[in-house]
């Protein structure tokens, strides 16, 4: 069926694929995606362009108009707004559906949510949905992972990729990525405190109270210093600060904390969308090399991040062990996590012979100040792929996909306008 909103005709496609394409006969999940084309071009024979959305979790924009990237984009193609698997309308990851799955066989059944099984849902509505043309793909942050990746699988089905802070290092372990992560959270911190030195003092009364007082979210779990920290993840969007020192505005009511403050915590640190973002390591897992836990290896070694440092430093997009402990959605995944973080004979994402001869077109916007995706990682991988225009800038914070010049501009590359 197809419904209409302001400036965009959408509509719902579902198709049941293979939980492992390597066993077509096997089990099988149902993956969705949503067309959006422009009212006026309902009947015109568009290209397509299918978005790969960030995460690993995030499910596709829910639309409410024509604006924004979506509003342009859709002036000249038809878009597929994908849910990748395990999120959104696609078979989610949640304890109801894996409950009565041993720790194992969920770790078992998780390693099928990597970017490779990603792609080969995508080729297969490229064939059932789009009429097996090649498409266009625009990937935001994890989407660009997954970018790389149908470069390595799946070249003949793409005409061109715009690809928006999130080039990936090809041969980047966990341990990598969080090496160069926690200096770029740390700058972060630095650049937070500096707009709001008052904020300084604030954070540190909320953590000391947080360690002396058994606080509870709305969920009857407990609010604990270092979950309280995990709000500075989203001091890489473009309103990251505000957004923070807004919730800290508001923490106390008298002397406990306010029940405004515990929903809104809650709300950014349960998980309700699914485990599979806190299980993030797995899409760094490279053959032969364990994830481990990296992050908890990294903050460890970075007295900086200690829970007693002054001043106390908020944590980014790091994912603890501690999490799967104190975090209720996260708990019936405990198990399975530490299996996954044991797991050494991951199969590679990434070919780097075929990336190196690549020849479709690929324009990506490498954000200079990117706290979720390092710039540097981001360069070495355009050096290392063929047929990559990277544009660098400081204009933009991770979240410049959502200022329709950014994937102008990324068009008009491909497109040799620019």
């Amino acid at each position: 069926m197809t419904i209409r909103i302001p400036g965009l005709a959408l509509t719902d496609h579902t198709l049941q694929v293979p939980l492992d394409h390597a066993d077509p006969g096997g089990p099988t999940i149902e993956v969705f995606a949503r067309e959006a084309v422009a009212v006026d071009k309902i009947d015109d024979d568009l290209p397509w362009l299918v978005f790969l959305q960030g995460g690993p979790g995030g499910e596709s924009p829910r639309p409410m108009k024509a604006d924004g990237w979506l509003g342009h984009v859709t002036k000249t193609h038809r878009v597929l707004l994908l849910d990748q698997r395990g999120c959104g309308r696609s078979t989610p990851v949640t304890a109801r559906s894996t409950d009565g799955m041993s720790a194992a066989e969920i770790a078992a059944y998780v390693r099928h949510f990597r970017a490779d099984s990603i792609v080969a849902d995508a080729e297969m509505f490229r064939e059932k949905v789009a009429g097996g043309k090649p498409w266009t793909t625009l990937g935001q942050s994890y989407g660009g992972f997954i970018t790389l990746t149908y470069l390595s699988q799946a070249p003949e089905g793409l005409t061109a990729c715009l690809v928006t802070g999130g080039l990936s290092g090809i041969d980047a372990s966990a341990a990598d990525v969080y090496a160069h992560t926690f200096p770029r959270i740390a700058r972060k911190n630095a650049a937070y405190y500096e707009r709001y030195p008052d904020d300084v003092a604030a954070v540190r009364h909320i953590a000391d109270h947080l360690a002396a007082h058994e606080v509870l979210l709305p969920d009857g779990s407990r609010l604990t210093p270092e979950r309280f920290r995990l709000i500075g993840s989203i001091f890489g969007m473009s309103y990251g600060f505000e957004h923070v020192h807004w919730l800290l505005d508001t923490a106390w009511d008298g002397d406990d904390i306010s029940d405004r403050f515990r929903q809104s915590v809650l709300a950014e640190t349960s998980y309700a969308n699914g485990p599979i973002y806190a299980l993030q390591e797995y899409c760094y897992g490279l053959p032969g090399t364990p994830t481990g836990w990296a992050a908890d290896h990294e903050i460890a070694a970075r007295p900086e991040f200690a829970a007693d440092a002054d001043p106390l430093l908020f944590t980014g997009e790091t994912m603890f062990r501690w999490m799967f402990d104190q975090i209720p959605l996260l708990q019936p995944f405990a198990e399975a996590a530490d299996i996954l973080a044991a797991v050494d004979d991951w199969p590679a994402l990434y070919d780097e012979e075929r990336l190196a001869a690549n020849t479709v077109p690929v324009a990506a916007a490498v954000y200079f100040d990117d706290m979720y995706v390092d710039a540097d990682l981001s360069l070495d991988t355009a050096r290392r792929v063929g047929n990559v225009r990277p544009w660098v800038t400081n204009e933009f914070e991770h979240d410049g996909l959502r200022s329709g010049s950014v994937v102008e501009r990324l068009m008009d590359m491909v497109a040799g306008k620019i």
